[in-house]
């Protein structure tokens, strides 16, 4: 059972997702925040395994309540916005959001993006991923990973989760085993200090591993 909190300011919003999520088998809600402090607050209590925080809420905002989840084990962050690709989703990935939703999102996809978030993978297409880093990298302070900490095959590996391969891909493209992969991938994520897949890529693209394609 995936369990999920709901953080938004928005009865109305909050009410609509709880009714799509619980109508879903294996999906069920933990709780509900009207604000940022209530959310970090209320994951710190009931673990879920999922948590959509809005990123505009009264008392603290969704990138102050990210950078306080981001230590929480087994809780991922989806933030949930109305303006798409912006500098406060870019700062909410590197505050540690598995990725992000807009609020008006298909049901269907709000589902998978919760299933995405529970399995501890990355919420974002490599579209969204090349599109955000090209309009606010460049802004970004130095990052906290060192790429050289890495073997020169972790580095291939990271530069190819930056292209949004999967561990499935990067197995058959390095004819490796998914298992040596997904190894791989750990290692690099523990050396980095990355929480997961959507912090290893930004750091991929903000040390200069990866360039973003224009």
């Amino acid at each position: 059972m995936i369990r999920v909190l709901l953080a938004d300011d928005q009865a109305l919003i909050r009410a609509g997702f709880r009714a799509l999520l619980e109508a879903e088998d294996g999906i069920e809600v933990a709780g509900e925040a009207a604000d940022g402090q209530r959310a970090v607050a209320l994951a710190t209590e009931l673990r879920p395994d999922v948590v959509l925080l809005d990123i505009q809420m009264p008392v603290m905002d969704g990138i102050e309540a990210t950078r306080r989840l981001a230590g929480l084990d087994g809780t991922h962050i989806v933030i949930l916005t109305n303006f798409g690709l912006d500098e406060y989703v870019y700062q909410a990935l590197r505050a540690g959001a598995a990725g992000f939703l807009l609020k008006d999102t298909d049901p269907a996809d709000l589902l998978h993006g919760v299933r995405v978030a529970a399995r501890g993978d990355a919420l974002l297409s490599p579209g969204i991923t090349r599109r955000l880093i090209e309009q606010f990298v460049s802004q970004a302070p130095a990052p906290a990973g060192d790429m050289a900490v890495l073997t020169g095959r972790e580095r291939e590996i990271v530069g190819l989760v930056a292209r949004g391969l999967s561990n499935d891909q990067i197995a058959a493209h390095l004819v490796v085993s998914p298992f040596t992969a997904k190894t791989h991938v750990s290692r690099a994520m523990t050396k980095l200090g990355a929480r997961d897949r959507a912090q290893l890529v930004v750091l991929a693209y903000e040390s200069g591993l990866v360039t973003p394609r224009r």
